[in-house]
C-alpha cells in the first residue's frame, strides 16, 4: 500500500531538554489524565514559550492565575503534586440514629417484614406518637440485613453495587476546553451494498481544530475499532486527551482495553440521542456527500477504498475552506493557534 504524507498535527519541539521527555515519560506511569495535562503547560512554559506565562497560558486557554498556580506547586521529583487536593471537608456531620429509636424500629420491621419503610414509617408514628424518617428506617433495615429473603437481597445489592462501579461518564457532564486534541469524537457509519452485505466507515474529529480521520472495515467489531484507535493515536502523536463515542458494541472489549492502555478516559452519548454528537455527526454527512456518493469509490474494494479516502482526507484537512474555522482549514487552524510552527509531514497511511 502507497503511503501518502501529509500534515496533521505540530511535533514537539526537538530541543526540549531530555529532563523534560522522560517526566512524560514517567508521568504517563504514575499520575492522572488531568494530571498530566498540567504537565503539559509546565513543559510548554519552560521550553516552547521561554517562560512566558501570558504565551502559555493563551496556548492552552487557562489563565495565568491558574498557571501559577501550578508552576508554584510543581515538584519534578514528586509528580503527585500536580494531582487536585480533595476539597471536601475532612470532617462531616453524620446522622445518628438513637439506640432506641433502632430498637422500635427493628421491633417493628420484624413485626412487619413486608413493609417497606414509608409504611413503617406510618406505623412507628402510630405506635410511638413520634415522627421518624424513612431514611434511619432504610439504614436500620440494611445494617440489621432485616429482609424476608435474606439472599435475594444480598444479590440485589451485589447488582446496584456492580452497575453503580460500572456507570458510565456522559457526554453531558463532560467540560470541554477551546484546546486541540482535548476532546476527539469516533463514530461508525453503516454502508449499505447494492450487492448485499455492509462496509463499515469508522469516523473521528477533533471537537476544536475539526481535523478529521476515517478507514473503512469489512466488519463490525471491537478489533476493528481497536485498530482504528490504534492507527488515530498514532497519527496524532499520542495527543488524544478525551474520547467520546456512542454505545455501540463496536466500542466494547478489544476497544476499551485499548482505551486502558492508552489511558484514553471515555464519554458515552445518550442513548438512541445523536445530538449528543453533532461535530462528528456533520462529518458524518460531509464524508457521504463529498466522497462517497460523488467520487467513484467501491466499497466492496476496501483497499483501493481507503487509498482513496486518504486523498480525500488530505483535501479535507489542508485545502477545504471551513466555515466554522473562520474559512481555515483544519491545519491552518492548528498552525495559528499554536505557538509551535507546523513540523515535518506525518504519514495519513499506516502499516497493516
Amino acid at each position: 500500500m502507497k503511503k501518502i504524507r501529509y500534515l496533521l498535527q505540530p511535533k514537539l519541539d526537538p530541543k526540549i531538554p531530555d529532563k523534560w521527555t522522560f517526566l512524560r515519560k514517567f508521568a504517563k506511569k504514575q499520575i492522572s489524565e488531568k494530571a498530566q495535562l498540567k504537565l503539559e503547560w509546565i513543559i510548554f512554559y519552560h521550553t516552547s514559550s521561554g517562560k512566558n506565562a501570558k504565551a502559555t497560558a493563551m496556548h492552552f486557554g487557562i489563565s495565568r492565575k491558574t498557571l501559577h498556580k501550578w508552576l508554584s506547586r510543581f515538584d519534578e521529583i514528586h509528580l503527585k503534586s500536580l494531582e487536585e487536593y480533595s476539597r471536601a471537608p475532612r470532617h462531616v456531620r453524620h446522622r445518628q440514629i438513637d439506640l432506641w429509636e433502632r430498637g422500635r424500629i427493628t421491633k417493628l420491621r420484624k413485626k412487619h417484614l413486608k413493609y417497606g419503610k414509608m409504611k413503617l414509617q406510618r406505623r412507628y408514628l402510630k405506635v410511638y406518637g413520634e415522627y421518624i424518617s424513612s431514611w434511619k428506617i432504610q439504614k436500620v433495615i440494611e445494617e440489621g440485613n432485616l429482609y424476608p429473603d435474606k439472599q435475594a437481597a444480598k444479590k440485589a445489592r451485589e447488582k446496584k453495587n456492580r452497575h453503580k462501579g460500572q456507570a458510565k461518564k456522559r457526554i453531558t457532564q463532560f467540560q470541554k476546553k477551546e484546546i486541540t486534541n482535548y476532546l476527539w469524537h469516533v463514530d461508525t457509519v453503516l454502508l449499505t451494498m447494492s450487492s448485499g452485505g455492509y462496509r463499515y466507515l469508522l469516523t473521528a474529529i477533533d471537537e476544536v481544530s475539526k481535523l478529521a480521520y476515517s478507514r473503512l472495515y469489512t466488519t463490525h467489531s471491537s478489533k476493528q475499532a481497536k485498530d482504528f484507535l490504534l492507527r488515530l493515536n498514532y497519527l496524532t502523536d499520542q495527543r488524544i486527551i478525551n474520547l467520546h463515542h456512542d454505545n455501540g458494541s463496536e466500542f466494547k472489549k478489544d476497544f476499551e482495553k485499548a482505551c486502558e492502555e492508552l489511558k484514553l478516559p471515555q464519554w458515552y452519548s445518550r442513548p438512541h440521542t445523536p445530538k449528543d454528537n453533532p461535530v462528528l455527526e456533520r462529518f458524518n454527512r460531509t464524508i457521504q456527500e463529498e466522497f462517497t456518493n460523488f467520487w467513484d469509490v467501491n466499497p466492496m474494494d476496501v483497499e483501493d477504498f481507503n487509498l482513496q479516502l486518504l486523498d480525500w482526507l488530505i483535501e479535507y484537512n489542508s485545502i477545504r475552506p471551513h466555515q466554522t474555522l473562520d474559512y481555515q482549514t483544519p491545519l491552518e487552524y492548528i498552525d495559528t493557534h499554536t505557538l509551535e510552527k507546523v513540523s515535518p509531514m506525518y504519514s495519513s497511511s499506516t502499516r497493516d
